[in-house]
C-alpha cells in the first residue's frame, strides 16, 4: 500500500466528510474521514431527503440487505419518506441492535463513497475517548474496504487486536475507561455473527486497515509499540498548534494570561526518537506550508498531516454560510483562535474559533438550554455503592451532580456533540423552535488560511491546498510503501479463508 507525503486531517463530525475525502485521494494523497457521530450524519442526511441519493446509493451495496432495510424503517417509516429530524438513541455499555446496525452501515456508506472512482488508499479517523461506537465503526469501515485507521485523543493500546479479530468478523470487546473505580472490568461487546447472520460467509475475510496512531510524544509511542493488543504500523505526532483536541501539556496544568494551557519544550517531538522507532510518521500541527512539508521529510517523517487548510476549501462538510464567514474573518486578519482547557467533556484542551453565532459567543452560549441527547462524551462513573452512570459536564447542571459530579465541573463546559453536528450544516431543531448552535475548530494556522484564496475568489479546493503544498515537487507525488506486519488471513487462498470463517 502506497501512503502519500500529505494526510488529510480527520477533523470534528463531518468536516472531512466522504466528498473531501475523495478528492484527496483521487489526487494521490491520504484523504480521511472523521467516524466521530458517523450514524447521526447519516440519520440527518436522510432526514434532510438524502441530496443525491447519495446514501442510498453506498447502502445498496452493503452485504446486509435486511439490516439496510431496518435501519432506513426507522429513520423513514413506512413511507420512505424523512421524518420529522430523527434523534438515535445515545450508546451504552449495552446498545441496541439497531444503534449497532445504524453506526456499521453508516461507516460502511461514508467509506464506500470515499474510495468510489479511483483506486487510492482513504483513511478513518476516530478518537479514542469515544469509545462505545468505536467497534461498530470500526467494522463498518472495514466491510467498505477501509486502508488506514488513524486515532487521537487516547490511548488506543486495545485496537490494533480489534482490527485483527474483525478481519475475521469474530467477536470482540472494548475495555471501557471508568471514572472513580480502581478496577476495568467493564467492557462493551460486539459480534458481528449476531448483528448481521451469515456476512461473513457472503463477505470472506477482510483486509486489516494500517493503523496510525496520533501520538504527542516519544514516550507515548514506546508505550504503544509495547503494550498494544496487535501491530501499529506507523504515527502521526501531533504538536500542541493543531486543531480540535490537544494533548494537555506535559507535567501540572499551567494557564497563561488568556486562559490557554502553557506548553513547553517537553511538549515538543524530538524526529531522530521518532525515526529510531523504525516506522513511518507524519507530522502534524503548524505543518501547512511547503517548506515544512520538505523540512518534515529532512528530518526523517514520511510527510505531513494537514488539518485546517482543508477544513474551509470547497469540499468540506462545513456549513457553507458559516464557511465563508470564517474565511472572511480570517483573510481580513479578523480572526482568533483560542485553546480552551475546560470547553470540551473529554479534559482536553480544545481549539475553538473565536466567532459570533457561535459556541463561543458568551450571549450565544448562555441562550442555549443545557441538554444531553447525543451523549458522545459521557463519562462512564461508578458510583461508590458500585453502580454505573454516564454523565457529562455539559449536561443539565442538576442531572451531572445527581450522578456524584461536581458543579465546578460543569462551568464553561460546551455539547460538543450538538455543536459540531451544526458546523457540518446539521443543527438539530427542537420541537419548541430552539435550533442547537454550531462551534468552529482550527488549528493555529487559520490565520494564515487567506494564501489559499487567489485574486477575484472567495473560495479553493482541495486540489489547490494540494498544489501549494507541493510546489516545490511540481508533478511529483511521494509516497511511502507500508505492508503491514500482520495481514490476518486477507492473503490466505479462498478455500483456507473460509473455512475459518464464523
Amino acid at each position: 500500500m502506497e501512503i502519500g507525503q500529505i494526510i488529510q486531517g480527520g477533523m470534528g463530525v463531518a468536516i472531512s466528510d466522504w466528498r473531501l475525502a475523495r478528492a484527496v485521494s483521487e489526487a494521490g494523497q491520504l484523504g480521511v474521514i472523521s467516524g466521530t457521530a458517523i450514524g447521526y450524519v447519516m440519520a440527518a442526511r436522510l432526514a434532510n431527503g438524502d441530496p443525491g441519493g447519495y446514501t442510498r446509493h453506498a447502502l445498496a451495496r452493503f452485504p446486509d440487505q435486511e439490516a439496510v432495510r431496518r435501519v432506513l424503517g426507522d429513520l423513514l417509516g413506512a413511507q420512505d419518506r424523512p421524518r420529522r429530524r430523527p434523534r438515535p438513541p445515545m450508546w451504552s455499555p449495552t446498545p441496541s441492535r439497531r444503534l449497532v446496525e445504524l453506526t456499521v452501515l453508516a461507516t460502511f456508506a461514508e467509506v464506500t463513497l470515499a474510495k468510489e472512482g479511483h483506486r487510492n488508499p482513504v483513511g478513518m479517523n476516530l478518537l479514542e475517548k469515544i469509545q462505545m461506537p468505536t467497534m461498530a465503526t470500526l467494522y463498518g469501515a472495514m466491510l467498505a474496504g477501509v486502508d488506514v485507521v488513524i486515532m487521537g485523543a487516547g490511548i488506543p493500546r486495545q485496537v490494533p487486536g480489534i482490527l485483527d479479530r474483525l478481519t475475521l468478523h469474530r467477536p470482540v470487546t472494548y475495555r471501557l475507561d471508568i471514572t472513580g473505580a480502581a478496577d476495568d472490568g467493564l467492557v462493551i461487546r460486539f459480534d458481528p455473527a449476531s448483528i448481521f447472520p451469515g456476512i461473513a460467509r457472503r463477505t470472506g475475510a477482510l483486509a486489516r486497515p494500517l493503523f496510525f496512531p496520533i501520538v504527542s510524544s516519544t514516550v507515548l509511542a514506546k508505550s504503544l509499540l509495547r503494550h498494544s493488543s496487535g501491530n501499529i504500523d506507523g504515527f502521526v505526532v501531533e504538536a500542541p498548534v493543531a486543531g480540535g483536541h490537544n494533548a494537555p501539556p506535559r507535567g501540572p496544568l499551567r494557564l497563561d494570561g488568556r486562559g490557554e494551557p502553557v506548553y513547553g519544550p517537553k511538549d515538543r517531538v524530538d524526529p531522530e526518537r521518532m525515526v529510531a522507532l523504525g516506522l513511518p510518521f507524519w507530522l502534524a500541527g503548524g505543518e501547512d506550508t511547503p517548506e515544512r512539508l520538505e523540512r518534515a521529510k529532512a528530518v526523517g517523517a514520511a510527510g505531513v498531516q494537514v488539518g485546517t487548510a482543508f477544513a474551509y476549501c470547497e469540499e468540506s462538510g462545513m456549513d457553507p454560510e458559516l464557511k465563508q464567514r470564517v474565511l472572511e474573518a480570517a483573510a481580513t486578519g479578523r480572526v482568533t483562535v483560542r485553546t480552551d482547557a475546560s470547553a470540551s467533556p473529554t479534559g482536553y484542551p480544545f481549539k475553538v474559533v473565536q466567532i459570533a453565532g457561535t459556541l463561543t459567543d458568551p450571549a450565544t452560549y448562555r441562550a442555549r438550554p443545557r441538554r444531553c441527547d447525543v451523549g458522545m462524551l459521557r463519562h462512564v462513573v461508578r458510583l461508590d455503592d458500585g453502580s454505573i452512570v454516564l454523565r457529562c459536564p455539559a449536561e443539565p447542571v442538576d442531572h451531572y451532580c445527581a450522578k456524584g459530579g461536581r458543579p465546578e465541573d460543569t462551568a464553561e463546559a460546551v455539547c460538543l456533540c450538538n455543536a459540531l453536528l451544526a458546523t457540518a450544516g446539521f443543527p438539530y431543531q427542537r420541537p419548541d423552535g430552539f435550533v442547537e448552535p454550531p462551534i468552529v475548530t482550527s488549528g493555529d494556522g487559520l490565520a494564515r488560511i487567506g494564501r489559499f484564496l487567489r485574486p477575484g475568489r472567495s473560495s479553493y479546493s482541495a486540489a489547490d491546498v494540494l498544489a501549494y503544498l507541493v510546489q516545490h515537487s511540481p508533478g511529483r507525488v511521494d509516497h511511502h510503501r507500508l505492508v503491514p506486519k500482520n495481514m490476518g488471513t486477507s492473503q490466505r487462498p479462498e478455500q483456507s479463508l473460509r473455512a475459518d470463517l464464523p
